[in-house]
């Protein structure tokens, strides 16, 4: 939420807790299958929830479906992690702007227009913050 509305994604730190150990024994096969649109928007999100590449977490339901067990559930704790450490950093962003604003005020006198929006993207930051907190709190007991 940089300027204050906007999403971002995930955090290079984010992006490199989803990368799954190597293999001790590496995958030599390919398996190829066709989804829809839906199907394959269904697929992804799955994938995202787990914090796991595409193939990794097709190769992992797959099997999962094969030997007739669990398929992968999301870790609750990893999927607060990675929300943390998103809301993190748009915590940063946000008072970059914050602060530029401010100085902006200092020097002037005159609000530059934009210090009420960061101020309220900071409060909604804090508070996303205060309920992933809330949320690792009940999930640790």
């Amino acid at each position: 939420m940089a300027d204050g509305g906007e999403e971002v994604g995930p955090t290079a730190a984010a992006k490199r807790l989803r990368r799954r150990e190597r293999q001790a024994v590496p995958r030599s096969r390919v398996v190829k299958f066709v989804l829809t649109e839906q199907e394959y928007a269904d697929f992804r999100q799955a994938a995202e929830r787990l914090g796991l590449a595409q193939g990794a977490y097709a190769a992992q339901a797959t099997l999962a479906a094969a030997r007739m067990a669990n398929p992968p559930m999301p870790d609750p704790l990893r999927e607060a992690l990675v929300e943390l450490m998103r809301a993190s950093g748009q915590v940063r962003r946000i008072g970059v702007n914050l602060n530029q604003a401010v100085a902006g005020l200092n020097a002037t006198g005159v609000d530059p227009g934009n210090l009420v929006p960061y101020a309220a993207a900071c409060l909604r930051a804090v508070q996303r913050l205060d309920g992933i907190a809330e949320a690792v709190r009940k999930a640790i007991g």
